[in-house]
């Protein structure tokens, strides 16, 4: 008989492979399939706002994640040719995570990913690709593996993506929101003379804006540019983004030469989208498989995680009695949508200014009211807090964080292979 496991999660990104952790500890079996073999690319998303750190806190977790490479950024920042704005102070939040760690992505998935495969019914795929789902009038049955497998599950949960494959194999399509900007990111390196207080900011300019992230040796650095743009820039030669860069954030006009060409990038095509629902009946969509959410706010990692909590609070006791519901999937969308419905909201206010200030030949400048909001007192621990923890922010199921207790050893459940503490397990399935 087909291998057939209570829950298969597609993409091991930080919802998928936090869900898979959290099904774990509750006591549900559980497979995470990843397409690629290791971790190592080089992510965007690289945000752990407090509400992640105070989950892991909570999960006992926090401490060994906080000793991973990071930057403990404070304050979101604007800046113009007028003057500079604080949109957000972090370190006026009442929680020891008064900050936004900046932590390269894949080290942290690598961490989660040890974390999880301590558990005896978790199981991590790594290079295993579902290129297709397993259906019988209209209900998922599961998925088909990238070599022709079958692998059954009560419930298929796809996180993978923007670009889900899932979803277009489930036949459904997302309703685009009106993106109206690309961003082309790559790194630069950080050195000690640097603004120390630089964390989070965006530098504004006449047609478009450089955005910067921290990061312990080095700064992410984000080009804005119009969508569909790209090839024009390509045409007029990386020079133009060396030019941008300098002109824009000056300090960093000593070492732009580094970016020499364009393979040294990669471009970010900003969306806003979503799907009008969530789930079919054994399928359940999270994270920007669900919804994809443009680079503002660098809340992607937040609402990810967000929604692989809710999806445990509400469908572990289900799965672990095999009894999920087409009524358990749609309470999960439910809980979720109007939180990103305002976060999606507020982002696409953000692009449509931003577009009219290009048609308009005029800076993209913070607006007279938002300086005058940030300047009254609160207001920027107010911003911080709303960023921090986004809208109607879900608890973690007190039982399902009673019932830690050491952790497991024993091999997973059906296989005679040992698991180790230090690296998750890979199986041999080709892509």
């Amino acid at each position: 008989m087909a291998a057939r496991r209570s829950c298969v999660i597609v993409g091991a990104g930080p919802g998928g492979l936090l869900l898979g952790y959290l099904l774990a500890r509750a006591g549900v079996p559980v497979t995470v399939l990843e397409t690629h073999r290791d971790f190592d690319r080089d992510f965007r998303g690289d945000s752990l706002h407090p509400y992640t750190l105070e989950l892991f806190d909570q999960l006992g977790l926090a401490g060994q994640l906080l000793q991973l490479p990071h930057h403990q950024a404070r304050y979101f920042r604007f800046h113009t040719p007028s003057g500079s704005v604080t949109t957000a102070d972090y370190g006026k939040l009442d929680t020891p995570f008064n900050y936004v760690a900046l932590m390269p992505q894949a080290r942290f998935l690598q961490f989660l990913a040890a974390e999880a495969v301590r558990w005896p019914n978790f199981e991590l795929r790594m290079g295993c690709r579902a290129r297709g789902l397993l259906e019988h009038q209209a209900a998922i049955l599961g998925v088909e593996l990238g070599s022709g497998a079958p692998l059954y599950a009560d419930l298929v949960v796809a996180a993978d993506g923007r670009y889900s494959r899932m979803r277009r194999a489930a036949g459904m399509k997302t309703t685009r929101l009106g993106a109206t900007t690309d961003l082309l990111w790559f790194r630069l390196p950080r050195h000690d003379q640097d603004p120390p207080d630089a964390d989070v900011d965006l530098f504004f300019g006449r047609h478009q804006y450089v955005g910067l992230l921290g990061g312990p040796d080095s700064w992410q650095v984000g080009v804005s540019l119009p969508k569909g743009g790209y090839p024009a820039l390509r045409d007029a030669g990386v020079a133009t983004v060396r030019d941008v860069v300098a002109g824009q954030v000056p300090w960093l006009a000593d070492r732009v030469q580094l970016l020499t060409g364009f393979d040294q990038t990669t471009l970010l095509s900003v969306d806003i989208s979503r799907l009008q629902r969530w789930w079919r009946p054994g399928l359940l969509f999270i994270g920007d498989a669900a919804h994809v959410i443009s680079p503002v706010g660098g809340n992607g990692i937040l609402m990810a995680v967000q929604d692989a909590v809710t999806a445990a609070n509400l469908l572990a006791p289900p799965l672990a009695h095999h009894a999920v519901t087409d009524e358990g999937l749609d309470r999960v969308q439910r809980r979720r949508e109007p939180a990103l419905r305002r976060v999606q909201a507020a982002q696409v206010r953000v692009e449509r200014r931003s577009a009219r200030a290009r048609r308009a030949g005029r800076p993209l400048l913070p607006t007279r009211l938002l300086r005058a909001v940030t300047a009254v007192p609160g207001a920027r621990a107010r911003a911080a807090r709303a960023n921090a923890y986004g809208p109607q922010a879900p608890t973690l199921a007190s039982w399902i964080l009673e019932g830690l207790g050491s952790c497991p050893t024993a091999p997973l459940h059906g296989g005679s292979e040992g698991r180790q503490a230090d690296q998750p397990r890979s199986s041999a399935e080709a892509p």
